[in-house]
């Protein structure tokens, strides 16, 4: 995907093509059941603590693991609203999100949400639903790599569906910025909300065959090639060859500081070496009008990114499923609704 030149279809008709194409399974953002700070106050009231000890666990065995479970957040609020449907597995009734292609090789976590359920269930049996505590524990996850705090509104029910076909419209590396501008838009999520929520790439990993089209297709062109980039490209070239395998090799989207949670992936963006064509475009397109000047922001000023992405990880969260207030549950087990869950 070229940043030099603007797709064949106009702005205009890329947004409304993809209004028309998206025109099923939306989420509700209007008049669902309000979400509460205190929701589970008297009902688990060490639900935050058992999560975010959890979490730090899990982020001090790998802080890897901090990338994987904000990434689960950001799928599973993305196709039906936040209600714990990209946890769910397949079955002969229910067909998960788990295999889509955005998903299929870009998406871990499963087991550190099994352990926090197993403990939440000990404590509280039935109370709290997988969906808040995915949404917690993305908090958590963000702090406990350096990221920013925020007050996680909670209340949400557990879908007994899933969307394999929704799934699939997750937005992808080698998509247009226009293109992922109207799926931000579509699910009530501003220009501001996308460029901030990309942030999360600080402290991301990409596989070889989602980057590989931008290294061997416009990086010289986006860098300049001054002597960093051009070391950077060879280190990215050896790890990830032109054809012949390598599809499952890894780097990450942050090499300045790749396990902190900072604003260095907004700076890399200024300098050409995104690692995703997703991600450059913000900067280098031509259509970049936008979105060009918050990452400017961003990289001059990480208060600002951060007090922005905890504002719209709150408006992402916020995106419910209505579907799962009135016909919803909290599951047993966040792998299976509860009439296919096995006995934990």
């Amino acid at each position: 995907m070229a940043t030099s030149s603007p797709r064949s279809m106009p702005l205009f008709s890329q947004f409304v093509a993809l209004f028309l194409l998206f025109g099923f399974g939306r989420p509700s953002l209007a008049g669902d059941p309000p979400l509460t700070l205190d929701y589970y106050k008297s009902s688990c009231p060490s639900v935050l603590e058992i999560v975010r000890k959890e979490m730090e666990c899990a982020v001090l065995s790998n802080p890897r693991n901090a990338a994987f479970i904000i990434r689960l957040h950001f799928h599973d609020c993305f196709v039906q609203g936040c209600d714990g449907s990209v946890l769910l597995d397949d079955t002969v009734t229910l067909q998960g999100e788990k295999k889509a292609p955005p998903s299929i090789n870009s998406l871990g976590g499963f087991r550190i949400v099994d352990r926090i359920k197993n403990m939440l269930e000990s404590e509280c049996p039935g109370i709290v639903s997988c969906a808040d505590l995915l949404t917690i524990a993305a908090r958590d996850a963000t702090l406990l790599v350096g990221g920013p705090y925020w007050d996680v509104p909670l209340g949400r029910k557990d879908s007994r569906t899933a969307s394999y076909e929704i799934a699939t419209t997750i937005p992808t590396a080698d998509e247009s910025l226009p293109s992922i501008i109207a799926k931000f838009l579509y699910r009530g999520l501003s220009v501001t909300d996308m460029v901030a929520l990309a942030g999360a790439h600080t402290v991301g990993m990409a596989r070889c065959e989602n980057f590989r089209a931008r290294i061997y297709g416009d990086f010289e062109a986006t860098s300049g090639m001054n002597p960093a980039s051009e070391a950077y490209l060879g280190h990215l070239k050896s790890i990830c060859p032109p054809i012949g395998g390598g599809n499952n090799n890894v780097t990450p989207m942050d090499f300045v500081t790749p396990d902190l949670f900072d604003n260095s992936f907004y700076q890399l963006l200024l300098q050409g070496e995104g690692l995703l064509n997703s991600d450059q475009e913000m900067y280098s397109s031509i259509l970049a009008v936008q979105t060009r000047e918050i990452v400017k922001k961003y990289a001059a000023e990480p208060l600002a990114f951060f007090q922005q992405f905890s504002e719209s990880m709150v408006r992402m969260g916020n995106i419910t499923n209505p579907e799962s207030f009135v016909n919803g549950e909290v599951r047993r087990n966040c792998r299976f609704i509860n009439t296919w869950a096995p006995e934990i």
